[in-house]
């Protein structure tokens, strides 16, 4: 290790040690999407010290960001969201290895963008499916753990897929067969299957053709700290500490000060998840053409 990259990690020590900080700068973290959670996930995983990163992501930045993703600000606008976190990223570590995927996940790229990877963050955007599906099938092929998180209202949400766990697509009961628009309704439904926002969040600000809906920097905050700390225990192989990964989930909400935990058995096949589908896809049924044309 460096003079500069041992000074700026000396206060990680104490919750690592200096030989779990050597294995941080030796391991290499893909994060597929850079947005309200991929861009502050990165920047928190380098600061851990973590010496190599493939990133992808196919947008730019405009002020509709700005309320939530840390790279964007009124100079941003209009770059590409994978040059402006590879920038801040070597701000914070000079001498960090990162591989750039400006194309995002792509079936063409995605065994490449997986190459030598110890973890992978799942940071894409919510609505679309087939490269998150794409991404997930993929490591999962290659025993490559997976670390998802959403913010929903004031919370943060955590599910964790390894090889030997429940599959992304077993877990949330999605196919080929299914439209987009149902597609998005089971991966909402199994987010959060005790959700603690629906009590406090406006759900007619969700617009499916727009793509848009509520969002705020502080549970962008929440998720990737659950996230964040999850990454890092993997890549450490913390022994006293057992992997929870699907069907188990998690959702923190400190606006009702509730912490949930649970073990969702079959998945999105339960009986009273397939009852939260059917309430889900029915209210929001008027924008479900729409957006199966995108």
């Amino acid at each position: 290790m460096n003079t500069y990259y041992e000074t700026a990690v000396c206060r990680n020590l104490g919750l690592v040690n200096p030989d779990e900080q050597q294995k941080l700068l030796s391991s290499r973290v893909a994060v597929a999407g850079l947005g309200g959670l991929g861009g502050i996930n990165l920047l928190t995983l380098v600061r851990m010290g973590i010496g190599a990163f493939n990133i992808a992501d196919l947008d730019e930045f405009s002020a509709a960001n700005s309320n939530r993703q840390i790279g964007a600000t009124s100079s941003t606008v209009d770059r590409k969201k994978t040059e402006v976190l590879a920038e801040m990223a070597k701000d914070i570590h000079p001498s960090l290895s990162m591989e750039v995927f400006n194309e995002g996940v792509q079936p063409e790229n995605v065994h490449a963008f997986l190459k030598d990877v110890d973890v992978v963050i799942d940071s894409i955007d919510f609505f679309q499916m087939e490269a998150r599906r794409l991404l997930h099938k993929t490591a999962r092929e290659l025993k490559i753990p997976v670390v998802f998180s959403a913010p929903l209202g004031f919370s943060g949400t955590l599910h964790i897929f390894t090889a030997d766990s429940m599959s992304f697509d077993e877990y949330f009961d999605i196919d080929d067969e299914m439209d987009n628009y149902n597609k998005l309704v089971a991966f909402a439904v199994g987010l959060c299957p005790r959700g603690t926002h629906w009590k406090y969040m406006d759900s007619s600000k969700v617009d499916l053709t727009s793509q848009s809906g509520p969002s705020l920097s502080s549970a962008c905050n929440i998720a990737s700290g659950l996230l964040t700390t999850e990454a890092l225990c993997l890549l450490l192989n913390r022994d006293e500490r057992q992997v929870k990964a699907a069907p188990h989930y998690t959702q923190f909400d400190p606006y009702r000060r509730i912490y949930r935990t649970g073990y969702l058995r079959f998945g999105n096949r339960g009986p009273i998840q397939k009852l939260k589908k059917w309430l889900v896809a029915r209210q929001f049924r008027d924008q479900a053409d729409a957006l199966n044309q995108k």
